[in-house]
């Protein structure tokens, strides 16, 4: 009997131009290409999933600050998954092993429930399509809470897109939000919501599509202006023309871009995290800020819905 791979079972989809593997562990994008070109990082079937890549963020993206928070008057402390800045990251579905309960050519459906459990008593039943097709690859998670009392819930991607040559600092990004989350430096924790253009403009505002270059990013934005469909799409480009583009509609009023800064010069700004959520980072706690997380309240029996889509720039 064949061994599993580390990031699980192997979903190859094809549709024209477009190939795409989807590994088990954690609804994974594994690689996604079109004609060839690498619209994401990828990584080996056999390798453990570096930084969240490609992976699916469920009932949470983001962080929760120091595992803690409140609802329905109850106080939960979850697993602190980021040690070095003492935070519950990215949920709990990113190391379940997903199963296929549909699968053709052009695409497949995941399915695994998150059981109840110390911080999060609550059992989720997560879906998620992948679809190839001449528009990209389109994913759609549902979310139905099988619990007796309403749950908390946010979800979203996490790729990191591929513009074609070169690295993170010598691309275009083209990023249609006028506001940013202010955060402490070294934690991450949020404070205030401001527009990109109030105090670092050459850091954060990239309404007007311009080089990367140098700057760090590792915050969410919010005020996204949407085209005439509901979309908000963010497109990364290279000197060459060739670019990668995200799309998705108003289930996601939240993005997260992260530079993908890594202390190893051979690993650092090899993708631009753009990451769609459905709430604002530690919306667990929305109650403590000022503006709208965005946090979902799912009610028994319940379902949520939101999409997203990677398409080349040819």
């Amino acid at each position: 009997m064949a061994r599993t791979p580390s990031s699980g079972t192997q979903h190859a989809l094809r549709a024209g131009d477009y190939e795409a593997v989807i590994a088990s562990v954690g609804a994974t994008v594994r690689s996604l290409t079109y004609a060839g070109r690498d619209l994401v990082v990828p990584f080996d079937a056999d390798e453990v999933r570096p930084s969240y890549r490609g992976a699916t963020l469920a009932p949470w993206p983001n962080r929760v600050v120091d595992g803690r928070y409140t609802f329905g008057g109850v106080e939960r402390q979850l697993s602190l998954t980021e040690p070095a800045r003492s935070h519950a990251l990215h949920g709990l579905a990113a190391w379940l092993d997903f199963e296929a309960v549909d699968k053709g050519p052009d695409h497949v459906t995941l399915a695994a429930v998150i059981q109840p459990q110390s911080g999060y008593p609550w059992r989720i039943v997560v879906v998620t399509r992948f679809e190839l097709g001449p528009d990209g690859l389109t994913q759609t998670v549902t979310a139905r809470n099988e619990s007796a009392e309403p749950a908390p819930w946010g979800t979203g991607p996490h790729p990191y897109l591929v513009a074609g040559d070169g690295l993170v600092d010598d691309w275009t990004l083209e990023l249609p939000a006028a506001e940013v989350l202010a955060v402490t430096p070294d934690r991450l924790i949020p404070t205030d919501l401001v527009a990109v253009d109030a105090d670092e403009p050459e850091r954060f505002d990239f309404r007007t599509a311009r080089t990367i270059g140098s700057v760090e990013i590792d915050h969410a934005y919010s005020g996204l202006a949407r085209d005439a469909r509901g979309l908000t799409t963010v497109r990364v480009t290279a000197a060459s023309g060739s670019g990668v583009q995200m799309s998705w509609d108003d289930a996601c009023a939240w993005v997260q871009i992260h530079t993908a800064d890594k202390p190893e010069p051979a690993l650092s700004r090899l993708g631009l995290a753009v990451e769609p959520m459905t709430c604002a980072p530690d919306a667990f706690n929305a109650a403590d800020y000022d503006f709208d997380a965005g946090l979902i309240v799912l009610e028994p029996g319940a379902e949520s819905t939101a999409s997203w889509r990677i398409a080349a720039i040819d």
